[in-house]
């Protein structure tokens, strides 16, 4: 009898979370040694690259959903980044209170410091894997995903 045959889909996702938690793991801490020289931690980082990838300036609230992250524990990040020079608020004429987040030039050097560091070690993770397995798991990965925020009512 084949593994297809004796795995129920439920336990074979169950199997994925778990090795999922695990693989986050690996990567904040791989992240976190990769930007440290650039003064930075993998949380720091995904931060900067959700205002670099916004199509405009945006106020916390708005960085913390796109994140899919909590938005007390990022709106503490950008107060260190703002403590450190790496962004700036900026009036938001839509709402008094909710600044917009910008990078400073110090955070745009921050961030492609560690862009140019992370490109070269990415390609060698990639050295190895198909092509096609990867974008297989990145299916299987944002199917996951939306089918999570369904249940929790996200975005």
């Amino acid at each position: 009898m084949s593994e297809a045959a004796t795995i129920s889909p439920g336990d074979a996702l169950t199997e994925l979370i778990l090795v999922m938690f695990r693989v986050n793991n690996l990567t904040l801490t791989w992240g976190d040694r990769l930007v440290a020289p650039f003064g930075l931690t993998s949380a720091r980082w995904q931060i900067l690259g959700a205002i670099v990838f916004s199509e405009r300036p945006q106020p916390v609230a708005w960085l913390a959903r796109d994140l899919g992250a909590n938005r007390q524990n990022v709106q503490r990040i950008v107060n260190d980044l703002h403590g450190d020079g790496l962004v700036a608020f900026e009036p938001n004429p839509h709402h008094r209170r909710a600044n917009l987040v910008v990078l400073t030039e110090k955070g745009r050097q921050a961030y492609d410091a560690a862009i140019r560091a992370y490109e070269p070690r990415a390609n060698a993770l990639a050295e190895g894997l198909d092509l096609k397995d990867i974008r297989a798991a990145y299916r299987v990965m944002v199917a996951l995903r939306k089918g999570l925020e369904a249940e929790d009512g996200s975005p």
